[in-house]
């Protein structure tokens, strides 16, 4: 293989059109490459043409980043973040009976054992996921407290007075 007139071996690859390219250096042929698709318009309307491309980095990760990217790309969350999603739907169920006991219908006398029986197993459920949470979590700053029965039970027949 004759080097160039400046000495640099030429290098020889398939384009994609099957036929052999013959460049300096592999530099210059994406280069080239890269100029054509422009001149064809290959680039033009491009998502986020413009602007910064979107980074799904978390700066605070440090050395668990490939963790949490394969896990992202999994579909799944790391454990902590799991049950801190469950301990959130659950506190919504708890949140939406207190809710529609308040909404001026007063529940009758089995409604209100089915409510009380319901709000205790779900904020026992939260609080589980909760306690899952401070186990789990690896910073204190992602702790929660728990939740308090008593306080929901409260509120629930404060709601059924109204």
């Amino acid at each position: 293989m004759p080097d160039a007139p400046d000495n640099r071996p030429q290098v020889h690859r398939r384009g994609p059109d099957g036929r052999m390219e013959v460049g300096p250096d592999w530099e210059s042929l994406i280069e080239r490459q890269i100029r054509e698709a422009i001149a064809q318009g290959q680039f033009d309307n491009l998502p986020h043409q413009g602007e910064p491309l979107p980074n799904d980095d978390n700066p605070l990760a440090g050395d668990m980043a490939l963790g949490f990217h394969v896990l992202k790309n999994a579909g799944v969350a790391p454990p902590w973040i799991e049950a801190a999603k469950e301990a959130e739907r659950l506190l919504e169920l708890r949140d939406a009976i207190l809710a529609h006991a308040a909404s001026g219908d007063a529940p009758s006398g089995i409604a209100r054992k089915r409510d009380r029986a319901a709000l205790e197993g779900i904020v026992t459920q939260a609080n589980l996921a909760i306690a899952r949470v401070n186990a789990e979590a690896p910073a204190d700053s992602l702790f929660r407290r728990p939740a308090s029965l008593a306080d929901a039970l409260a509120r629930y027949n404060e709601a059924c007075r109204r």
